[in-house]
């Protein structure tokens, strides 16, 4: 009976560190997280902290600033997921072809993505400068624009040119994630398809995009959430401006708590965030039929 007793809590005991790291590191700061939304927390101003109930929520769903960003996190989020989308799969259908040097060229399609934000912000911050950038450059050289265009400063370009930068650093994830997917395809079926004659774009329609789907489901759900909450490449570009314009909700999370220290408000942001972030993601796999074909 010991023998058995031991055998059977081993397996606990040998998961138990990972869960106790889990817990520190993920569940003890989401329970903060929430249990700030209902308090006022301000360390500048400890004499007004304490209990305020749904205070917090009430000003965040009563103030233009919230739904602002939360447009702005929706323009964002589409743009970002579609784009990264569209131009992964181009570059995964390419690199999924037999040419000479194809190892080089999948290899280097890791190297955006090995990036870190920061660092990718730098470099974009250099391609967009008005007065020494490179983009700046190139276009009056083609003679489209006649002077320089101060593109992270100008309300009208700032997004388009931040989702831009960011679009270089996501494309690399899904062109990995969808080549990894299509090595896995019988070839089997390509061929069928081939001698009953089908072109490559009704092979590409019918066969490859169903065969994908769970991967495509999948990949574009995690993505959504980490553009969603993405704040390294806006923060290091623009803040969050001019005017707003690149202020998404993270983004609203991170200023509240590094420019105004109220940190009660930031996390009823937070928690409003972590639920529609939950919706969505729930509505989606429901909408789209995640793993059914598995399943059958």
């Amino acid at each position: 009976m010991q023998k058995k007793q031991k055998t059977v809590l081993t397996p606990y005991l040998l998961i138990l560190p990972a869960v106790l790291f889990i817990g520190c590191v993920m569940i003890y700061p989401l329970c903060k997280v929430f249990y700030l939304a209902f308090q006022n927390y301000n360390p500048t101003m400890p004499f007004l902290n304490g209990f305020c109930g749904i205070d917090n929520f009430v000003k965040i769903l009563t103030t233009g600033e919230f739904y602002s960003a939360l447009l702005v996190s929706l323009k964002w989020v589409v743009s970002e997921v579609g784009l990264q989308l569209v131009f992964g799969m181009i570059v995964a259908l390419i690199l999924n072809q037999s040419f000479r040097g194809r190892g080089f060229f999948r290899a280097m399609t890791f190297v955006p993505w090995a990036m870190s934000g920061v660092l990718t912000a730098v470099l974009f911050s250099l391609i967009f400068n008005e007065n020494f950038g490179v983009l700046n450059d190139i276009l009056r050289k083609l003679g489209i624009i006649k002077e320089n265009v101060a593109w992270l400063a100008n309300s009208k370009t700032v997004l388009g040119s931040v989702v831009v930068a960011e679009l270089w650093r996501g494309i690399p994830f899904f062109a990995i994630s969808l080549l990894a997917a299509m090595q896995g395809l019988s070839q089997d079926i390509y061929e069928a398809a081939k001698v009953d004659g089908c072109t490559r774009f009704q092979t590409f329609r019918k066969i490859t995009l169903p065969l994908l789907k769970n991967t495509i489901v999948l990949t574009t759900l995690l993505r959504t959430i980490w553009e969603f909450n993405s704040v390294d490449l806006i923060y290091s570009l623009t803040g969050g401006g001019p005017v707003g314009k690149t202020t998404t909700l993270s983004m609203l999370i991170a200023n509240q708590a590094l420019t105004t220290n109220n940190y009660g408000y930031g996390s009823a942001i937070s928690v409003i965030s972590f639920f529609i972030l939950a919706i969505v993601a729930v509505i989606y796999i429901k909408a789209s039929g995640f793993g059914k074909e598995s399943d059958e």
